[in-house]
Order: C-alpha cells, then sequence, then structure tokens
C-alpha cells in the first residue's frame, strides 16, 4: 500500500514538473544530433541526465543509474535506425564489417546486459564515470592524431574488439560509436566510415540489451513509475520524438563541421560528466 502510494506520488510529480519533460526532450535534441554527427548513439549524453533527473524525483542514486542505463538503451534503438537509414544513403556502412563484428558484439552485449542487472547502481555510477574520461582524453590527445595501423587487424583480434565494445557499451547504456569510433579509428577506417558503421553497432547493442534489461529483471523497489524492468517509459517517450528527428539533422552536419574541434568540445563534457559521476561514487 505504501508502495502503491508512492509510485502514484511519483507520477503526479513527474507530469506535473514540467521542466523534466521539457529537459529531456532537449536532452533528446542533443542526444539525436550527436548520434547521427559522431555516431554516439546518444547514450553519453542521456544516461548523465537521466541519472540526474532522477534524483530530482527522489530516486536513490544507484536506482537512478541503473534504470537510466536501461532507459538510454532504449532510446537508441529508434535514434539508431535513424541514423542507419542516412547513413545508409550517403555509402559511410561497411556491410561485411558489420556482418564479421555482428555475432561477438551480440554475445558482448548479453553478457555486459545481465552483469547490469546484478551489480550495484553505484558500481555502474563509477564505471560509467572512468570510461567517460577514457573517451574524453582520447578525444583531446588524439583528436588530429593519425591512425596507429593502416588496417584492420585479423579476425580474431576483431572478434575480441566486437565483444569488448558490446559488453562495455551495454553495461553503459551508450550506443557503439562512442567506443567504436575510437577503435576503427586506430587502423585508419575513415571518419564518416566509421561513424556510420557505429550507427549500426549502435542498433546491433541496443535491441538485446533493452531486452534482457526490460524482461530480465524486476524494477528497483524505489524506481520511477513506469518502469518496467531497467527501462522507465516516460522518460523514453519524451526522448525518443526529438531523438528520431534530430539524428539525420547530425549526419547532414557531420558534412559540413569541422569535427576536430567539435571532438574537443564533447571531450570537455565528458570529463565535466565523468567526474560529477565519479564523486557520487564516493558520495561526494
Amino acid at each position: 500500500m505504501v508502495l502503491h502510494f508512492r509510485k502514484h506520488h511519483l507520477v503526479v510529480e513527474f507530469l506535473q514538473q514540467w521542466p523534466f519533460l521539457l529537459a529531456l526532450s532537449v536532452t533528446g535534441i542533443f542526444a539525436g544530433t550527436l548520434a547521427g554527427l559522431l555516431g554516439v548513439g546518444g547514450g553519453i549524453v542521456l544516461v548523465p541526465v537521466l541519472f540526474f533527473l532522477f534524483q530530482k524525483l527522489g530516486i536513490s542514486p544507484g536506482t537512478s543509474m541503473s534504470v537510466a542505463t536501461g532507459t538510454s538503451l532504449a532510446t537508441i534503438i529508434p535514434t539508431s535506425l535513424s541514423s542507419i537509414r542516412s547513413q545508409n544513403a550517403r555509402q559511410n556502412i561497411d556491410w561485411q564489417l558489420v556482418k564479421h563484428w555482428l555475432p561477438f558484439m551480440i554475445l558482448g552485449v548479453v553478457t555486459g546486459a545481465f552483469l547490469v542487472t546484478s551489480i550495484k547502481g553505484s558500481l555502474l555510477s563509477g564505471f560509467f564515470g572512468i570510461l567517460a574520461f577514457i573517451v574524453a582524453l582520447n578525444m583531446l590527445l588524439r583528436a588530429s592524431a593519425p591512425a596507429l595501423k593502416d588496417r584492420l587487424p585479423g579476425m580474431s583480434a576483431q572478434r575480441a574488439l566486437s565483444y569488448i565494445v558490446g559488453s562495455l557499451s551495454v553495461m553503459a547504456g551508450i550506443g557503439g560509436g562512442t567506443l567504436g569510433v575510437p577503435i576503427l579509428s586506430l587502423f585508419d577506417v575513415k571518419a564518416h566510415r566509421a561513424i556510420g558503421n557505429a550507427a549500426v553497432f549502435g542498433f546491433i547493442i541496443a535491441l538485446p540489451g533493452t531486452l534482457v534489461m526490460w524482461l530480465g529483471t524486476d524494477a528497483p523497489v524505489d524506481a520511477p513509475t513506469g518502469t518496467y524492468g531497467l527501462i522507465n517509459i516516460p522518460g523514453m517517450l519524451a526522448i525518443i520524438p526529438m531523438t528520431i528527428v534530430f539524428a539525420p539533422v547530425g549526419v547532414a552536419l557531420g558534412h559540413k563541421t569541422d569535427a576536430v574541434l567539435l571532438k574537443k568540445i564533447f571531450a570537455v563534457f565528458l570529463l565535466l560528466t565523468g567526474g560529477r559521476m565519479i564523486s557520487q561514487l564516493f558520495g561526494v
């Protein structure tokens, strides 16, 4: 009875607090644009925003992080499909590479998704913060650096890389671009091609990951109203329309904007976000 009252109270509060819904919609604009522009899936923006907004609704940091991760993955499904359509029209997707990476990436996704349902949300927050730091430093220090190798490694190494991208991405609630684009760039895959491939990675990661987080666990007792498994439906519905509309906008901008400058700005954002989320791990 107490739990039912709390959930009813939370949904009324959520609907009355229009700034939260507006914030999620605006976040969807940025997430969709970045998904198309950098192939990052949008989760690198969505997870921290959802994480902090859920806490504003009175949800514990641990539950906020777990639900933010699952909800972010759910929004990436339609966002990535929108990006794939635009990227494929510009012939930016290497479908042969996708075919080779697909099986082991899915295996990594399933592994990571089950880990998310069984580890503490506070540890997940710290993991996301550290991952954000690593990605940010790579973007800052190697924004215009040459590739380490002039070609992709052998198939065994590629399978290992695809597994790592799948498992770590789903645990952080992000698409495949945050890790996939830097990895492909290390092996001299051209930027637009790497971003196009990452759009497909995002879908490969988000679909099975979302299913596991939705059907593979019960919602935490203090989860925000409308949460099924680790997916918050109100948050998802507030974000998805904007990400679908603005993902193609990001793809178009990617052909007109200085990618080096954008990577540096995005890296600074990641450093600040990662630091804030790591501080939550230590209760600061």
